[in-house]
């Protein structure tokens, strides 16, 4: 049953409605109840032998960061971060961290399978979320986000507003032989994010800017719940989604409808504003902020941990067709995969802490992604799929996965 207060436009903006949502989809699926897939729990077994594994052998003192866009930055063992606004104060820092992370994050959607990005500085090629990731902070530091020619290292609202696809797709190499999926929807996306922060001094400051958020913050004094923080984008930046659904005239963002739950039946995710905020967590605590609450957020409904469920066996389609069939993000069978492993991630975190010696306190679930599970998913696919594909063709515009 829903809980009384588990209605309307705050509810469904929350990562506890995430949550609540998901498990609702994964009871009818133990009770055979759903269309699309099946469940054999008994399976989730080797997706945790496959997540300890993968853990133990990119940690092996089992130190293991948070699940963040940070961890891209990094590639190649380069410390990427360290170049983001030399010579700073670190309240300056704080704010071109911050910057940075909400651009990267919102164009951290699949890439394609024919994008490389080729990295002048040091020569790697680079794709997936790794290349857009790089990307993002070498179009940063020429300026691109910025209104000030004289200060690179800046996400202006102005200058997002009007960011074209032509400016975006040059600094992501993209073109005929190298086609980055979705720049127009990129770039709107982007152009969208200009306009609404422009709109809201009170959060991003004037002139606005991305980063501005840090200042917002700062009369909270130093606890920030993870989940507040989520409510803040949600909230602001649910204007920027294209087409999504709304209530109340409310935008909700990265939502979707299944059969077995009841009311309005509204499965949310979020997925790209948890990315978010989880990536928001280390510029500000590196600013003196102690963030909580960081397990009120949810695992993130993506290819790479949908894909080790599915890959592992733990969820079935119920029809053969539909892994190979092109299939729409927001359709019930999407829904669903998205839904059910939002809540077998909270399973499995328990089955890998269990496995590691760790408790709860000490390994969050944001570490069990990180370990972890998006990592185990890549891995799976590329011994399944010679390209390292999802096990399902979605088809993404670039704003959503």
């Amino acid at each position: 049953m829903l809980h009384p207060s588990a209605t309307g436009v705050e509810y469904l903006l929350s990562a506890a409605a995430v949550r609540e949502r998901c498990a609702i989809v994964l009871a009818a699926a133990e009770r055979g109840q759903t269309r699309h897939f099946r469940l054999d729990a008994g399976r989730l077994d080797e997706a945790a032998e496959r997540v300890i594994a993968a853990t133990r052998r990119r940690f092996p003192d089992l130190q293991v960061p948070l699940h963040s866009r940070w961890r891209h930055f990094d590639v190649g063992g380069i410390d990427r971060a360290a170049l983001i606004a030399p010579g700073a104060d670190p309240a300056e820092r704080a704010r071109a961290r911050l910057d940075l992370a909400i651009v990267s994050v919102l164009l951290d959607a699949g890439a394609g399978r024919g994008w490389d990005y080729r990295e002048a500085e040091t020569g790697l090629l680079l794709g997936r979320s790794e290349g857009l990731a790089v990307a993002s902070l070498r179009a940063m530091q020429a300026g691109l986000f910025s209104a000030d020619p004289a200060c690179p290292w800046r996400a202006d609202a102005a200058a997002l507003a009007g960011l074209t696809p032509e400016r975006l797709g040059q600094a992501f190499q993209h073109g005929p032989g190298n086609p980055l999926l979705g720049i127009e929807a990129r770039a709107l996306l982007l152009r969208r994010l200009g306009e609404v922060v422009l709109a809201l001094p009170e959060l991003f400051g004037d002139p606005a800017r991305l980063g501005h958020l840090c200042d917002h913050w700062l009369p909270r004094g130093d606890a920030l719940p993870a989940p507040d923080m989520l409510r803040l984008v949600l909230r602001a930046l649910g204007p920027i989604w294209p087409g999504r659904l709304s209530l109340d005239g409310i935008p909700l963002g990265d939502c979707g409808r299944h059969g077995v739950v009841p009311g309005d039946g509204i499965v949310p995710f979020h997925k790209l504003s948890q990315w978010l905020v989880y990536s928001l967590i280390e510029p500000l605590e590196a600013a003196g902020f102690t963030i909580t609450d960081i397990d009120g957020l949810t695992g993130l409904a993506e290819y790479r941990n949908g894909g080790l469920f599915l890959d592992c066996g733990v969820i079935m389609p119920r029809q053969d067709d539909l892994l190979r069939r092109p299939l729409d993000p927001f359709s019930e069978p999407v829904v669903e995969w998205r839904a059910l492993t939002v809540a077998l991630l909270d399973r499995l975190a328990t089955e890998v802490r269990a496995g590691l010696g760790k408790g709860a306190a000490e390994f969050p679930l944001a570490m069990v992604l990180e370990g972890g599970s998006w990592a185990a998913g890549r891995e799976i696919a590329a011994e399944r799929r010679p390209d390292g594909s999802a096990p399902l063709a979605i088809v993404s515009d670039g704003t959503l996965f």
